[in-house]
């Protein structure tokens, strides 16, 4: 009978830094996410309540129906509300943060419809500008938001579906 511990090998040790990290990332992932998220919503309302942001033009040009410094300071608070919603865990703050952040991100798609030329070079949808770029990246955003609301019970210590 020997007490001796059998050695670990490369796969082994791999495998248990593997699990570890998987154990880590399902651990904090979400909440991190939503952090993240919630960051850069407060920042970037920030930057247009301040009149700092470079995005402000193309707000001004998408929101035409209101003057431009109130259309500024609409979609700055809108950004400022939807990042302080996202800092908290409760499932009913959450999910109207979430819900802001849906109809803040259809909103932000319209720049596709009224500024195409705006959007794409030479009109082609293969070739965005950087303020396409810019709308583009709301597909992630999006998705996260999708990837945070599904796990809004869980947030709560609740059990999902």
């Amino acid at each position: 009978m020997s007490s001796r511990q059998p050695a670990l090998t490369a796969p082994a040790i791999l495998n248990r830094v593997d699990q570890a990290l998987v154990g880590f990332m399902a651990a904090y992932g979400v909440n991190l996410l939503r952090l993240a998220i919630a960051l850069v919503y407060l920042w970037f309302g920030a930057l247009k309540l301040v009149g700092a942001s470079p995005a402000a033009d193309l707000v001004v040009r998408t929101v035409f129906w209101l003057p431009p410094r109130t259309a500024l300071l609409f979609i700055g608070g809108w950004e400022v509300l939807i990042g302080v919603a996202l800092l908290f865990a409760h499932p009913l703050i959450l999910r109207a943060g979430l819900f802001l952040l849906w109809l803040q991100l259809l909103g932000t798609s319209q720049v596709f419809i009224l500024l195409p030329g705006t959007a794409f070079q030479h009109g082609n949808p293969l070739l965005p500008t950087l303020e396409g770029q810019y709308a583009i990246k709301n597909v992630v955003l999006i998705t996260a938001g999708l990837v945070i609301g599904s796990r809004v019970r869980g947030l709560s210590g609740r059990a999902g579906p």
